[in-house]
């Protein structure tokens, strides 16, 4: 199959188609930016469309990212019917989307593994145009391998299209407890046990008892030295 840089691409995208068959092989995220770019594989980029579903309003941040990406987004709000069925794809849009635009395109390319969309290859084929598709090889349609001119298979790369999910509540791991250290102070030294001398100075110090004299609480008399005379 031919590939040059002149060709002329469209790239329609089946989000819910990536994202699920994502999460259900590998637990994990798709990398649209790398994909995008390996469907385009430096040719001429017409139009990039990503259609994806609006279910719980929380979508918003998803679909900012793939605009980062160089990807237009297609909304559909989720469809409930009353017997408690749910709707959500974008089949027919896509199909209608890339026949109206394939007419000035040279290469149409299918980022879905959804073998509904064999019909729309061979139509496309038949008036002319190159048709590939991308997808994970473990979800995809075998009608819609044999049909498309070239498929590429994202499982063999996952490194590249795949982001792994991060488990809800799992609480951040708990860093490693380690000692505080102060390199400024010299570190303590452990102190010697007191003497017992020690340890009795530490008592308050007795009173001296007074001794009681003779006599009752008399004060004692003072005495004066004995005089000597000296012989000449």
């Amino acid at each position: 199959m031919i590939k040059h840089k002149d060709q002329r691409v469209g790239v329609f995208i089946d989000v819910q188609n990536m994202y699920y068959s994502a999460k259900n092989l590998f637990n994990s995220k798709v990398d649209f930016g790398n994909i995008l770019e390996t469907a385009v594989a430096g040719r001429k980029l017409i139009r990039a469309i990503a259609y994806v579903v609006r279910a719980t309003g929380e979508e918003q941040p998803f679909f900012e990212a793939l605009y980062q990406r160089g990807l237009e987004t297609k909304e559909r709000e989720l469809q409930v019917f009353d017997s408690g069925a749910k709707k959500a794809d974008w089949d027919v849009g896509m199909a209608v989307d890339a026949i109206r635009i394939g007419e000035i395109l040279d290469v149409v390319v299918l980022v879905s593994g959804d073998g509904d969309f064999v019909e729309l290859v061979e139509y496309l084929k038949h008036h002319g145009r190159q048709v590939e598709a991308i997808a994970f090889g473990g979800t995809t349609s075998s009608k819609l391998r044999a049909a498309v001119d070239d498929f590429i298979d994202l499982s063999e790369d996952k490194d590249k299209y795949l982001v792994k999910m991060r488990p809800k509540n799992r609480p951040p791991a708990a860093a490693p407890q380690l000692p505080q250290i102060h390199p400024t102070q010299p570190p303590q030294q452990p102190q010697p046990p007191r003497p017992p001398q020690a340890q009795r100075q530490s008592q308050p110090p007795r009173q001296p008892q007074r001794q009681q004299l003779r006599g009752g609480n008399r004060p004692p008399q003072k005495r004066t030295p004995p005089k000597f005379k000296f012989m000449k």
